[in-house]
């Protein structure tokens, strides 16, 4: 089967991309509004790209009226913002902050959610959260109707459990996160995993 995402298949590119290239992370984005007023939301279309300097993307969409949503708004005018990562604790309260909200109103209270001061940027991050990236703003990219916002990766924060301070590295046996699957509503847990040693 050959799907033609230029021509006959171009209005049906989210759902099948979105159930095919899976699992995906899930950036759970903080940011601030010019009046003070947090922002939260989920989005799949999300991964890091580099790591010298460390920056990662995702692609916030438009409302369906076509003006930007809160996250895009705010990083156009405060240009910072954190990547919350979620794990199967949070996967509910995650799944509450995607509701469509008026601009400017917070989905934290009807969460249930908590945040905590970031080191050097002005958003906050998620206190339930097992680890977050504080970021500002690289560039953002315009690419048809793709917004790509690209973030330099400023701190990390991470539940001291999570984090062997011998070998500098994440204990990912501990970090039970939860990656999207089809849409419109399926997600997966991560912790089913199997090790392949690369080829010398």
């Amino acid at each position: 089967m050959e799907l033609d995402l230029e021509g006959q298949h171009a209005e049906r590119a989210y759902p099948l991309l979105a159930s095919l290239v899976t699992p995906r992370p899930i950036a759970w984005v903080t940011t601030l509004g010019p009046d003070g007023a947090v922002n939260l939301a989920p989005f799949s279309f999300f991964n890091l790209l580099g790591a010298h300097p460390p920056i990662l993307g995702f692609c916030p969409g438009d409302r369906d009226d076509g003006t930007p949503k809160d996250t895009a708004r705010n990083i156009r005018q405060m240009h910072e913002f954190v990547v919350n990562l979620v794990d199967e604790a949070t996967a509910e309260a995650m799944n509450r902050t995607a509701a469509s909200l008026p601009y400017g109103v917070s989905e934290l209270a009807g969460a249930g959610l908590t945040t905590l001061p970031s080191s050097v940027v002005r958003p906050p991050r998620i206190a339930e959260s097992p680890a977050s990236l504080e970021c500002a703003e690289w560039g953002t990219l315009q690419i048809g109707d793709n917004r790509l916002i690209i973030g330099l990766i400023k701190r990390i924060h991470v539940r001291d459990e999570l984090f062997d301070p011998a070998t500098q590295r994440i204990r990912t046996e501990r970090l039970q996160t939860i990656g999207r699957m089809a849409s419109p509503n399926w997600y997966c847990r991560t912790g089913d995993r199997f090790e392949l040693r690369r080829p010398d």
